[in-house]
């Protein structure tokens, strides 16, 4: 099928903080709707039947609870209602923006996935009830070609939005199409936890997620493309994601993502948005990974005279090993955990590498068990530069890299010079081992990594 991502540069408001009436937040919003229109024709015309936007696009962020509220439209978060905002503009008040993007879709004939902020009453007899009596959701909207409103998703994780409430249960939205059978969403921090990301696409077996986000790259282990990436390919299913652009705040990176290819859009240099379309396979059935290569055993004697440090990375303290020479075996443990390297580089060249570990609670913005065997170019030729944020490489490696994981849940993560991407040439678990294999990667490496996401010990 053809999918389409936008990442949008939203017009912002110039002070969000302030209180502002109906009629302005609408007027806003109708400059970042009337790109999306644009959009949403432009994709129309490539063949496209799926267009997703990204999270925040229409509204913007660092609102406040009340300085946001004339932004949100009204939502019934319901089955049993079937609307059609549309071509039924009048069943609800304050529905302008689910009105515009429904018949966005209908007259495009393209089913629509967009972030918007929405509102709804509730009874103080609700225990959940804000104070002001009214929840206030991040919501993902998705409307079929006919412009019905098929599917609405509350975000569950909260990234510091305080304008924004937690759904008292977690969503698990699903909406069927005609040309890939049934789609789950879920939006930005949210697919770094169990729920409901992964508990969606196990329960439902789900295979196509479309994933609006407003992600704020952080290098090495989660850059946007880098991660959404590593999603598609550990669950083996297709991800359609939609980042904002605002390279200042450090945020851009979308993509159409299948299992063995990507189609990326990563740009720190210019301004305005970007439209991706590409054809993609629906994914039906479950292959096995590949593992006929067999893993050499790294001696227990490996890295005997090599020095260990640590260093900070993603705000984490890491063990690491320096990553010397044309061709080594290495190993590094921290906890239960224990990373293993077998690497050869085809040129020595003046880049210090470094394999690091790290298998604990990460705590700062989010709190979250990670278990984490990374292999990363440093910032400079100093140990205390390893873990820094680097985008260019010329160090082209072959590798073998494998844990002894105690999750289930692990994210290959494979990045090259000028955030690029790159797959694994072989993956999966072996001996209560989990790995991945390249030869020769396209360009530069910057960081090949197995990042494990322990849920039970959040």
């Amino acid at each position: 099928y053809v999918a389409a991502v936008y990442e949008h540069e939203s017009i912002l408001s110039p002070n969000p903080t302030a209180l502002v009436d109906r009629q302005s937040a609408l007027e806003l919003m109708g400059r970042n709707l009337d790109i999306y229109e644009q959009q949403v024709v432009a994709a129309a015309r490539q063949g496209a039947q799926i267009i997703v936007f990204p999270e925040d696009g229409i509204h913007g962020f660092n609102f406040t609870r009340s300085s946001i509220y004339p932004y949100l439209d009204f939502v019934l978060h319901s089955h049993s209602v079937k609307w059609n905002p549309c071509r039924e503009p009048y069943l609800f008040n304050d529905t302008e923006v689910l009105q515009r993007l429904s018949c966005m879709a209908l007259k495009n004939k393209i089913f629509l996935v967009a972030n918007l902020g929405t509102k709804q009453p509730c009874e103080h007899t609700d225990p959940h009830c804000p104070s002001d009596g009214r929840y206030q959701f991040n919501t993902n909207v998705a409307f079929d070609d006919d412009g019905m409103l098929v599917a609405t998703y509350r975000k569950h994780n909260l990234y510091f939005e305080y304008a924004f409430d937690t759904p008292p249960e977690p969503d698990y939205k699903l909406f069927d199409t005609p040309f890939a059978g049934k789609f789950g969403m879920f939006t930005c921090f949210d697919i770094l936890f169990f729920e409901p990301a992964v508990n969606l696409i196990r329960q439902y077996n789900v295979k196509q997620v479309v994933y609006p986000t407003a992600w704020m790259n952080q290098l090495p282990l989660l850059s946007a493309v880098e991660f959404q990436q590593a999603f598609a390919t550990a669950f083996n299913i297709n991800v359609l994601a939609a980042n904002i652009h605002h390279p200042t705040l450090g945020m851009t990176g979308s993509g159409i993502y299948t299992p063995v290819k990507s189609f990326i859009y990563h740009n720190m240099e210019s301004y305005g948005g970007k439209l991706i379309v590409a054809e993609i396979p629906v994914i039906a059935t479950d292959y096995e990974t590949n593992l006929e290569k067999t893993l050499s055993r790294v001696s227990e004697k490996g890295n005997e005279q090599l020095p260990l440090f640590y260093a900070e990375m993603m705000y984490d303290n890491f063990t690491f090993v320096p990553v010397w020479g044309e061709k080594g075996e290495l190993r590094v443990c921290a906890n239960t955990l224990c990373c293993y390297l077998n690497y050869r580089r085809a040129v020595l060249t003046d880049e210090l590498y470094a394999l690091g570990v790290f298998d604990g609670l990460h705590t700062v913005h989010g709190t979250y068990y990670v278990q984490a065997c990374a292999l990363v170019k440093c910032g400079g030729l100093s140990f205390s530069t390893c873990g820094q944020e680097v985008t260019d490489a010329t160090a082209l490696i072959d590798f073998q890299l494998w844990g002894n994981m105690s999750t289930s849940y692990i994210f290959p993560l494979l990045l090259t010079s000028g955030i690029t991407l790159d797959f694994a040439d072989h993956r999966g678990w072996k001996n209560n081992h989990y790995f991945i294999s390249k030869n020769r990667t396209s360009s530069g490496l910057l960081t090949a990594a197995l990042y494990g996401r322990w849920y039970e010990k959040d």
